[in-house]
């Protein structure tokens, strides 16, 4: 086993197109872990496998991959940065004790970079940030690194100075030795070289920068600092690796990944700066016997816990669990599922190498780790010795903001609701529901390349396509006012008729759906026929009156009627019941009801205005503001109709720094314009 001091888990996150797997291959590779440099663009990273990530050339799920450096053993996770695949992200963040947060030097800080520094610096993550594309045309070392400290909740300060930038980048100054170096080609590494005036210049104020916040984090270095003005080389790197782990600093340094320049000197910075489990961050559980909260202590001599934070479905391997070891170590074949209260087997312990998995026969704290084939494990759940059952608080995933109808391209339901049930285990921000007045089956996610994504997985592995469909929108039918009317049902054509005559009041009944009062007096209709009248009342409501939808908010009262001794039955009186709801209804004066969702929509206060006038010219309306410091959070009531692809519209106005939550509020009246074109396209049908 690893000496756990020695260990690193590492998440690599930032905003897509940033080069964070990009990075990863170039840290596998200069490491010795893999033996060619892989690059995204041609599908020849290890990190990127699956065909829809080469296919799309952005990153999808997860990659796992792990490397040695200076006896050091790091697990390495590349989160994706799109938007659409945020949860991998949130998930992976929460198990890794440490962050390389890349940045690219073009495109600065977006929307999406200060959603992955909120996520991080929520959990209090460790982190090192590394500005990428350094080679690149209008790359900006100076004006990314402002950006950073001007909007991310993090606390960047520089470690490297570029030397050089765009095609003229070629090395980097490592501030806290004052040491300059250039790379050699695209090994990697770099050789001393001698420092120019100009960057001599530049040094010695970002130095006394560095001495000054690192100083500041530690009473003993500021006490220091104050009376000398100085600190030694180990007194900054002590002072910066504690304030790092303590999540106060970010040690900023610079590199241009597809080239592999600067890797070496990453991988020394992510071993001196970043904690091992032994120092992350204190763990609380609950102790699953007592109910009481219990601090889990990291160690390899500790009693075994794991949390599972990613589950993988295969049609060959089956379930594929992912779980990082908390603390202990963990061999044999068996575990304790705390949430589920059941014991596990399992055949095979792995490592995660890429695509590829390489069997272990034990596993100890800071490890990310998988077993196949697990029956009652899902994301979430904590693992654990049975004699000592300990629950690890998982987080909540994103909710889902974005529907559509899903049905089988070639009519194989059964085979695709079959394949989506799977995708439900492996993706927790999928939501697969029906939709009662529709009849349509809603698949819902992030968004609409998450749930395109979706689709291509269950063609590729399942062999059932999937069709998506804006889904129909769930509106209902009901009456302003209130009528009293005859339902008659009279047929004769030789031998026994059908007799079925009833009165009824039709009134509003708001909030109550529906309700049926028997108010027959005396036996002018039998008992065993108005149980009937009741049912062909509802059967009327099912199939609507003015466009088809089904009608809430009524109340029916049955007061008077008559019945023949030979033709009366059930069924006539259930005609009868259905056409005097229908008469009773276009009496009443039918109007069409939409819902109406409530929106939580958290925006930065540049984006204010824009959201509001947008949501006015949605029909929308605000119901009031509140803010959490760092976002604006506006609650509103909005028509379903009006947000289908707000998701979308949402990053297009915000610049990607907006989020939103929904979920339904209550029905309303539809306008008479738009109502109009409603039951117009609907007779039409």
């Amino acid at each position: 086993m690893q000496d756990t001091s020695m260990v690193r888990n590492i998440v690599i996150v930032g905003h897509g197109n940033c080069g964070k797997t990009s990075l990863a291959e170039a840290l596998l590779y200069t490491s010795g872990k893999i033996n060619r440099l892989g690059k995204v663009d041609d599908g020849s990273a290890v990190m990127d496998y699956d065909a829809e990530e080469t296919g799309r050339g952005i990153s999808i799920n997860t990659g796992f991959h792990n490397y040695l450096w200076n006896k050091h053993h790091v697990f390495l996770a590349d989160a994706p940065g799109d938007d659409n695949f945020l949860n991998e992200a949130l998930f992976t963040t929460n198990v890794s004790d440490g962050a390389l947060f890349t940045i690219g030097a073009i495109l600065g800080v977006k929307g999406q970079t200060i959603k992955f520094a909120e996520m991080v610096a929520a959990k209090g993550l460790p982190t090192v940030i590394a500005i990428n594309k350094m080679d690149r045309e209008r790359a900006n070392f100076a004006r990314t690194l402002a950006e950073m400290k001007e909007s991310l909740p993090l606390r960047p300060v520089a470690i490297q100075l570029p030397i050089g930038e765009e095609g003229e980048f070629r090395g980097f100054v490592d501030i806290i030795t004052e040491q300059a170096y250039l790379f050699t080609g695209e090994s990697g590494k770099h050789v001393l070289t001698d420092l120019s005036e100009e960057l001599r210049a530049d040094l010695k104020g970002r130095r006394e920068y560095l001495m000054e916040v690192v100083a500041e984090t530690d009473d003993d270095l500021i006490e220091k600092f104050l009376e000398e003005g100085e600190l030694t080389v180990d007194e900054l790197v002590d002072g910066l690796r504690a304030a790092v782990i303590a999540a106060k600093l970010a040690p900023v340094c610079v590199c241009s990944a597809l080239h592999n320049q600067g890797s070496v000197a990453i991988l020394d910075i992510l071993n001196t700066y970043l904690p091992s489990p032994l120092q992350s961050r204190e763990i609380i559980g609950v102790n699953a016997e007592s109910g009481y909260p219990e601090e889990i202590i990291v160690g390899p001599d500790e009693s075994f816990v794991g949390l599972v934070f990613k589950t993988m479905a295969d049609p060959y391997a089956g379930r594929l669990t992912i779980f990082k070891v908390v603390t202990g170590i963990l061999k044999g074949d068996n575990f304790f599922n705390a949430n589920q209260k059941l014991a596990e087997r399992f055949g095979q312990l792995y490592l995660l190498e890429g695509k590829e998995q390489r069997a272990i026969e034990e596993a100890g704290p800071g490890m990310v780790v998988a077993v196949a084939k697990l029956k009652s494990t899902v994301t979430g759940d904590t693992l654990c010795c049975e004699d000592h059952p300990v629950i690890i608080e998982s987080v909540e995933p994103f909710q889902p903001v974005i529907s559509f109808a899903v049905s089988a391209k070639k009519g194989d339901e059964e085979k695709l609701f079959s394949a989506l049930t799977r995708m439900l285990d492996e993706d927790q921000t999928l939501s697969l529901s029906r939709q009662p007045q529709t009849e349509e089956v809603l698949l819902s996610g992030i968004g609409r390349v998450h749930l395109d994504v979706v689709g291509s997985r269950i063609k590729r592995k399942f062999g059932v396509e999937m069709a998506l469909a804006i889904p129909k929108i769930p509106y209902m039918e009901t009456i302003r006012g209130a009528a009293r009317v005859q339902g008659k049902h009279k047929k004769q054509s030789g031998g026994r008729g059908q007799y079925g005559d009833c009165w009824i009041e039709i009134s509003p009944l708001p909030g109550e759906h529906y309700e049926f009062v028997d108010k027959i007096v005396g036996g002018v209709i039998p008992q065993q026929y108005r149980p009937a009248v009741d049912k062909g009342v509802q059967e009327a409501m099912e199939r609507g009156v003015l466009a088809g939808y089904p009608f809430i908010d009524v109340k029916v009262t049955l007061v008077d009627g008559s019945f023949h001794n030979v033709d009366s039955s059930e069924l006539a009186f259930k005609i009868a019941g259905s056409l005097a709801f229908k008469k009773g209804a276009e009496e009443a004066g039918v109007v069409l009801l939409e819902p109406y969702m409530n929106m939580v929509i958290n925006v930065d206060k540049d984006h204010v205005g824009d959201i509001m006038g947008d949501l006015s010219s949605r029909r929308g309306k605000v119901m009031g503001m509140d803010s959490d410091g760092k976002h604006e959070i506006i609650n509103a009531q909005v028509p379903q109709a009006e947000i289908q692809s707000y998701a979308t519209e949402l990053t297009s106005m915000t610049g990607g720094l907006g989020s939103f939550s929904l979920y339904f509020s209550h029905y309303e009246e539809v306008p008479a314009q738009i109502a109009d074109k409603i039951v117009t396209l609907a007779q039409g049908e």
